[in-house]
């Protein structure tokens, strides 16, 4: 192996709020020479996800934090250059967690192989991938049936977008809350919503009560704060919610108080689940065999949002809390 050199981005300093440019930096690193049982792999596409706002704060989480001043990690799929490491070969296409770099060496048990018959790539990072296996394993933790009407927050996101197509194959009614118009006919017309409101334009509430006036059966929550406090109201007894995101405060300087009608847990004895789709990666084979053949069969829609260059990846981050993407937010390296 010739020396590489890759591009890779580092978090210099912990947000304060929205993060910004400034907490992060574009370093430049030279790869060791490959050993045996190792694999040099060449990105081609990287995920950004809401979630990662939380490693960048310090302290204990469900997923250690970024360390300061070392290159992040995320989802990422690439091809293998080099490989000195049974089974890969160069030109296999792979999905990892070395994210947020242009190349990088990885033992091979780090690699999971996709097919390259699948295009773009890239949906091994939206419905295909971790969002949409987060989406997938949503609706088995409440087991939602045919006959539910579901409400998903933050619809128009990456699991949002793919949990109300799923809902539908499942013979529910899907009701979707996004902030723009856009978003509101992505969902109505290319993921066969039911309804869909602008949470923008007026109450959560109000406009999901004209939604689902006999109330609902499931929340799929990616938002939090107002949405969830309408959840509460409209869910009927014995109804579930899929707490999976809650991206209305990540961003928050103090924590943020609780919906004031939590008490309708009780009085409608309704269960509320968390969802962290690592718990669920023994089952990925069974989601990938399900989901892609939905897929294939042009049953599941694949939206995304691209960004082109690694040097615009900090970018793309900061704009999943500006409301910048429709689906999965994807970087593609040059």
């Amino acid at each position: 192996m010739s020396h590489i050199t890759s591009r890779e981005i580092r978090l210099i300093s912990h947000p304060t709020g929205i993060p910004t440019p400034a907490n992060f930096s574009l370093a430049q690193t030279e790869l060791e020479p490959l050993q045996n049982g190792q694999v040099l792999v060449r990105n081609l596409y990287m995920s950004v996800d809401p979630y990662m706002r939380g490693r960048m704060n310090s302290g204990k989480s469900y997923v250690p934090p970024f360390e300061l001043g070392q290159p992040m990690t995320g989802g990422a799929v690439g091809e293998v250059v080099e490989s000195r490491a049974d089974p890969f070969k160069p030109g296999d296409a792979v999905t990892s967690s070395y994210g947020w770099r242009e190349y990088f060496i990885a033992k091979p048990q780090e690699l999971h192989p996709v097919s390259r018959d699948l295009q773009p790539l890239s949906v091994y990072l939206a419905a295909l991938g971790m969002t949409g296996m987060t989406a997938w394993a949503g609706l088995k933790l409440v087991e939602v049936k045919a006959g539910d009407v579901v409400f998903i927050s933050g619809a128009a996101g990456a699991v949002g977008s793919v949990a109300g197509q799923l809902a539908k194959l499942r013979g529910c009614q899907v009701i979707g809350s996004a902030g723009s118009e856009e978003k509101i006919r992505f969902l109505l017309e290319d993921c066969g919503f039911d309804s869909a409101f602008n949470y923008k334009t007026d109450a959560v509430l109000k406009q999901l009560n004209l939604a689902a006036p006999d109330g609902i059966d499931v929340y799929f929550d990616n938002v939090g704060g107002e949405a969830l406090e309408a959840a509460l109201s409209a869910l009927r007894l014995q109804g579930r919610i899929i707490a999976c995101g809650g991206i209305s405060g990540y961003n928050a300087e103090k924590p943020q108080p609780g919906p004031p009608n939590l008490f309708n847990m009780t009085t409608k004895r309704l269960t509320m689940k968390g969802l962290i789709v690592g718990d669920w990666l023994s089952r990925q084979g069974e989601f990938e065999q399900e989901v892609g053949g939905y897929f294939r069969a042009g049953k599941l829609k694949n939206k995304e949002t691209v960004v082109t260059g690694i040097d615009h990846a900090v970018d793309a981050f900061i704009g999943l809390f500006e409301g910048n993407n429709i689906g999965k937010m994807i970087v593609k390296f040059d």
